[in-house]
């Protein structure tokens, strides 16, 4: 007849873990699907014609000061095939 009369303190408390449990899986759930369907496409790597060629690299490592504009000098004479620039070192 009464039937939650016969559940006592555990099946309260039981029935409370559960739930909480319960609600715990489905906001995990709804986390994890927000954050899957968020998240940005992952790049692709840069195709070969893409790829920035020997003078460009060189430039760029003029440009951070890897190389002193002598040092540029001479390898961008090297790479272009002319005559190679004094070499200082």
């Amino acid at each position: 007849m009464y039937w939650h009369d016969r559940m006592g303190g555990w099946g309260y408390g039981l029935m409370t873990i559960i739930m909480l449990l319960l609600l715990g899986v489905i906001i995990f759930g709804a986390v994890a699907v927000v954050r899957y369907l968020g998240r940005a496409p992952q790049r692709t790597p840069m195709p070969p014609s893409d790829r920035p060629t020997p003078e460009q690299l060189l430039a760029e490592r003029f440009a951070r000061g890897e190389i002193d504009a002598e040092e540029y000098r001479h390898r961008l004479d090297t790479l272009r095939g002319g005559p190679p620039g004094p070499a200082g070192g």
